[in-house]
């Protein structure tokens, strides 16, 4: 029989022992990323010719979709992140 830790997304495990105190401190740390990240999405979308809302929003939603998908709790994503 196949464990369910081996098809489960590390997102999923890491969820398992998450506490109220720590997503506290991952707000603290989460606030001057989105400073920066946040303009520098809608400047992207500006020089890119669209509006700057579409920035903002294919920001929010990669940074979530790279977040619940990604393969590791201390994985980088977003405009600025290195390729």
């Amino acid at each position: 029989m196949i464990r369910v830790d081996t098809e489960a997304s590390k997102s999923v495990l890491a969820l398992r022992h998450y506490s109220p105190r720590k997503f506290a401190s991952d707000l603290v740390a989460a606030s001057p990323s989105a400073l920066v990240a946040l303009p520098l999405a809608m400047a992207f979308a500006i020089s890119s010719g669209v509006a700057p809302q579409a920035g903002l929003y294919t920001a929010i939603i990669a940074g979530f979709l790279i977040s619940a998908l990604g393969g590791s709790k201390v994985q980088i994503g977003g405009p600025t992140a290195p390729s």
